[in-house]
């Protein structure tokens, strides 16, 4: 493992975001509660911030005072119901308490068609007030429900809004939309985090507008946290099989999660039951297996120390491994919990101090909820970390690009996820007769930035940009540029408006141009440093060191922050883990497919080359301002590029 992380972020310990207010409310909790008058609001806030409760409040204030007769609670999978039982909030403060009849809690067992039944009964039943049901049952329900008037003064509140779609194949998007447009309902959309896998907005931009949004940033939550004061990002890479990897991969002293890839994936070694026993190998020899709660006891190699281990990968048993973890209440009854497709969303585990996940995850949604899973505020832990284990590619291996296209996403990601959980930073223009860093804590002043000159795009500078930058790094373009390490002007004036263009296909030339400012700055000024130093006078001035420049904060301009690529810490990243001759592999491949030649043009572009070095006494630039000499450039990639996959058809 590498000693320093990718990622490392530190906070306060202020503990504010877990303290509360006279209503029994924490900090973003609050702030849902001061939109409790909207019919539309979009609730974006980590794990554990307590959104759950937040739509109690909210809910039970719509019922009491706003003339809303029924509160409709959808959740994605079942044992995540558990979030919305009865729970006393007048105890602390609340001027009322959650209840939910059980008949009413579709989440406990029961087959798909009665569940459809009994939410039917409590569209009819008037003295019902509150249903609690999946994803799965809220859609089914709906195509029996024959008039979107019958949700008119009902609250649809959807719990992990990203598996929503706004696309004609997603059925519970069309319902979403469909209700919104032909009825009174209310609706409270929530999630943890709002980039799909499949990079399919979750609303229509006109639909979207219609939500007022409630952001509390990951940085509020666990600056705000009481023992939490780090978190960290890091990369295990391997040849081969992982499972010779292993030893030194976690810290077998912390209370860990570990992800095993998907059997459909090129990590998976297609057996999920042999990997789960080599895990098992590295932690230690089994001592027992507790037959009542299927929870094994290992003897640990490291230390000697019994621990306690969750198998949720087989089969056999699952049901009273998950009723185990659903009743922990202390931190010694669990110690390693191994899973594949469980574990990750609503799951709730306050103890867990590691993460280590096999194999990148495509989704950027699965990265922050399996991240989510250790970084909830607990008494034993100070530190949180992340390890994602990935394959290193091999030069001579016929899919290397595929590998270092791997390797790249999760360094992306990483990356972005470095700048959700940092401070947020607020971008301003700065005015002639403006001195000093900023005008209110937190603002960055930029000559030449464009001041917003539209609501639309006000509204994506203020409350889209991670969004933004998801699409921008999940780019196939962008990760090409930074594989090849295109310099800062192709990639901030022609790949990154590319992906804005099309994000928001309705935006001006110039606001495009808007745009893409304040997505470039934001993402070079949060990878940069502050520095500061004493001139002769005693005078301290701040620096900020972006890439290889440092830069007087005063002179922040944003010539010069295009002058940077902001994703030059991706490629020095790659550069530090994969060895050159994969680099020199992966950018040819890419060279070779900037021109389409066909046999005639490479001849000729070939012979051009010989004459061209001959007379110069070097290869042709692609960086050359001669468009000829480029074309010969990338010529000669292509032609190597077919060398290599010859030799290698041949071998």
């Amino acid at each position: 493992m590498q000693n320093k992380n990718i990622v490392d972020v530190n906070y306060h310990q202020t503990g504010k975001s877990t303290n509360t207010n006279t209503l029994g409310m924490r900090e973003m909790q609050a702030r849902v509660y001061q939109h409790r008058n909207s019919q539309y609001t979009l609730v974006k806030a980590p794990p554990a911030s307590g959104k759950s409760r937040a739509l109690m409040f909210v809910a039970l204030d719509k019922l009491a005072n706003q003339g809303i007769r029924k509160i409709i609670v959808a959740v994605p999978e079942r044992s995540i119901g558990k979030s919305f039982q009865n729970t006393e909030l007048s105890k602390f403060g609340f001027y009322d308490d959650w209840f939910v009849d059980t008949k009413y809690d579709l989440t406990l067992n029961g087959g798909e068609s009665s569940k459809v039944n009994k939410f039917i009964d409590f569209m009819n039943d008037d003295e019902a007030a509150i249903l609690i049901c999946t994803h799965a049952t809220l859609r089914f329900a709906y195509e029996k429900v024959d008039d979107d008037r019958k949700f008119n003064n009902v609250m649809i509140a959807i719990d992990e809004f990203h598996h929503v779609s706004s696309e004609d194949s997603s059925v519970l998007g069309n319902a979403l939309k469909s209700i919104m447009h032909n009825s009174s309902a209310h609706i409270l959309a929530m999630t943890g985090s709002y980039f799909r896998g499949d990079s399919a907005p979750i609303l229509s931009p006109e639909d979207e507008q219609l939500f007022d949004k409630v952001n509390y940033t990951y940085y509020e939550q666990l600056d705000g946290y009481k023992y939490l004061k780090s978190f960290g990002i890091d990369y295990k890479f391997y040849q081969g099989s992982y499972l010779s990897a292993l030893n030194g991969a976690f810290d077998i002293s912390k209370k860990t999660i570990i992800h095993i890839p998907s059997v459909n994936s090129s990590e998976s070694t297609k057996d999920k039951y042999t990997e789960v026993d080599a895990i098992s190998d590295n932690i230690g020899e089994m001592v027992a297996r507790d037959e009542k709660t299927g929870i094994y006891t290992y003897k640990s190699h490291a230390d000697g120390r019994l621990l306690k281990v969750a198998d949720l990968v087989n089969e056999d048993g699952r049901d009273k491994v998950q009723e185990y973890l659903r009743d922990m209440t202390s931190a010694d009854q669990l110690d390693i919990l191994i899973a594949l497709g469980m574990a990750k969303e609503g799951f709730d585990w306050p103890w867990a101090e590691q993460a280590l996940t096999i194999g990148y995850r495509r989704s950027l949604t699965e990265i922050v909820q399996i991240i989510g899973r250790v970084t909830r505020d607990s008494s034993n832990k100070s530190h949180a970390q992340f390890t994602n284990m990935i394959e290193q590619p091999d030069a001579k291996d016929d899919d290397v690009e595929y590998a270092v296209n791997q390797v790249l996403k999760a360094i992306t990601a990483s990356l972005l996820m470095e700048q959700v959980l940092a401070p947020e930073i607020r971008l301003r223009a700065r005015k002639h007769n403006v001195d000093g860093l900023s005008t209110n804590s937190g603002d960055i002043l930029v000559r030449g930035l464009s001041e917003p000159s539209t609501k639309e795009v006000r509204s994506i500078i203020e409350n889209d940009m991670p969004d933004l930058k998801a699409a921008i790094l999940q780019d196939d373009s962008v990760k090409n540029g930074i594989a090849a390490n295109v310099d800062a002007e192709t990639m901030n004036k022609v790949l990154i408006p590319k992906v804005i263009m099309t994000r928001y296909p309705g935006l001006s030339d110039n606001e495009i141009e808007e745009v893409r400012q304040y997505a470039v700055a934001d993402t070079v000024l949060r990878h940069s440093v502050v520095d500061t130093a004493t001139d002769e006078k005693g005078n301290t001035n701040e620096f900020l060191r972006m890439a290889d420049k440092f830069v007087n904060v005063d002179e922040l301009d944003i010539n010069l922050i295009d002058s940077i690529n902001p994703f030059q810490r991706a490629y020095d990243v790659l550069s530090q883990n994969i060895d050159s001759d994969v680099l020199r592999t992966i950018q040819r491949s890419i060279d070779a497919k900037k021109f389409d030649f066909d046999e005639q043009t490479l001849v000729y572009l070939y012979n051009q080359s010989k004459i061209f070095m001959e007379q110069n006494g070097r290869l042709p630039d692609k960086e050359s301002h001669d468009e000829l000499e480029v074309k010969m450039a990338y010529a000669l990639s292509t032609l190597a590029d077919m060398r290599a996959r010859r030799h290698q058809n041949e071998q």
